[in-house]
This record gives C-alpha cells, structure tokens and sequence, in this order.
C-alpha cells in the first residue's frame, strides 16, 4: 500500500519570495567581500576562482555569471571598498571649511578610520608585492587608486599655498610626505607587525598625528599657534 505520508517540502518552501530576490541580490556584495579577504589572506596569484565562490557559498559558475574573471573580481573589490568612494572625499574638500593644516590632519586621519583599520588595507599591501607580475592590474590600481589619491593631496597642499597657509611648495613632490607614511603603516599592519608585535607597537591614531605635526612643522609659513592670532 502506498505511503499516505505527505511529500516533505524544501527547507525555504515557505521562505517569501521577497526575501529569496534580497539574497539573490545581495549576492555581488558576498563575493566580493570572500574576493577581499581571500585576496588580502593569500595575495591574487594564489588566490583561486573556485576558493571565493565557495566561501560567499555559490558555485563557480554564480561567480562568474557576475564577474567573468579572476582579473575583473580584483577590479570590482577595489572599486568597491577604495575607487568607488573619490567622489565622497572630493565632495568633502570641496566643503571642508577648516584651515589647510586642519585638512591635511583630517585626511590623514580620515583615512585610517575608513581605509587603513578596515580590510581594504590590505589591498595596497597587496599590490605592493605583486603588482609586477600582473601589469594590467598594476595599471589599473595607478589609475582607479594612486591618480586620485595624490591629485586629492595635491589640492590639499596647493590650497594651503594659495592661501599664504604653506610656505611655497614642490607640491608634486610634497604629495609624498603624506603618502609615505600612510604605506609604511599598511605595511607594519600587514607584515612586520603581526610577525614582532613586541617590537612594532604603533598605536596607528598616534602615529599619524606624530606624522602629521612634523609635515606641518616643515610645510607651514608659520608656527601653528601664529596662525591662530
């Protein structure tokens, strides 16, 4: 005699519709955050397609419905957590109503709080130390990351000029003794520091505000506390 037993239904039988299009949608957003912390992990040579859908929990065909490459998934990651974020801090130059010397501490500051402590830091690391071996991506980073970076530092720069705030400048270079120390930061965070946390113990805030006095004590026209009379 046949079973009267109903069929047992799937486990998201009863799941609204709704609910199933956010998580279908959401999808990109997964990927790209088990891209991140792959990528930053192990570096993008060894980093491997199939690794990243099965930590976002799809199959490799799902990724690459969304990302038709390994290449183009880096791209979407840095995009996602760096490029696509210029237009934020242009926009915040543009209405910055501080001194020049105000600006270059909350550019600095502000990039630890929303780049450097978050795992998007890993990312210049990164390329740092395989940038060589992938040219395209190198190429890629110059113009959608570094570009972007110095121009806006170079604005900051060139306005304390303008405003009589900075001595004269080669600003180009100048650029520079704000990226340097930043990257010597990612680096202790991502190599050095976790290897000898006894002999790198950089509170990065304190760090960055010690960096930032000893380039305003060399770019600015005069003392700090003249200026504020």
């Amino acid at each position: 005699m046949a079973s009267t037993k109903p069929l047992s239904r799937p486990a998201d039988a009863d799941e609204p519709a709704a609910r199933r299009e956010r998580r279908k949608e959401a999808r990109p957003g997964e990927l790209l955050d088990a891209a991140l912390d792959l990528f930053v992990e192990k570096g993008f040579a060894a980093t491997r397609s199939e690794e990243v859908a099965a930590r976002a929990g799809v199959s490799k065909g799902t990724l690459f419905l969304y990302f038709p490459s390994k290449e183009e998934l880096f791209k979407a990651v840095v995009r996602e957590n760096i490029s696509g974020r210029f237009g934020e801090w242009q926009d915040e130059f543009e209405k910055f109503e501080g001194t020049s010397a105000e600006m270059v501490r909350y550019c600095m500051r502000v990039w630890w709080e929303r780049i450097g402590a978050t795992r998007a830091s890993g990312i210049t690391k990164l390329m740092i130390s395989e940038a060589r071996n992938f040219p395209e991506l190198a190429a890629f980073y110059q113009q959608e990351v570094i570009r972007p970076g110095t121009e806006l530092i170079r604005r900051i720069l060139q306005r304390g000029v303008d405003s009589g705030e900075f001595r004269p400048l080669d600003v180009d270079n100048s650029v520079y003794s704000i990226v340097a120390p930043i990257v010597f930061l990612i680096m202790m965070k991502h190599s050095l520091g976790p290897c000898s946390p006894q002999d790198y113990q950089l509170d990065p805030l304190r760090y960055i505000e010690a960096m930032a006095d000893n380039l305003l004590s060399g770019v600015c026209a005069r003392p700090a506390q003249e200026q504020r009379r």
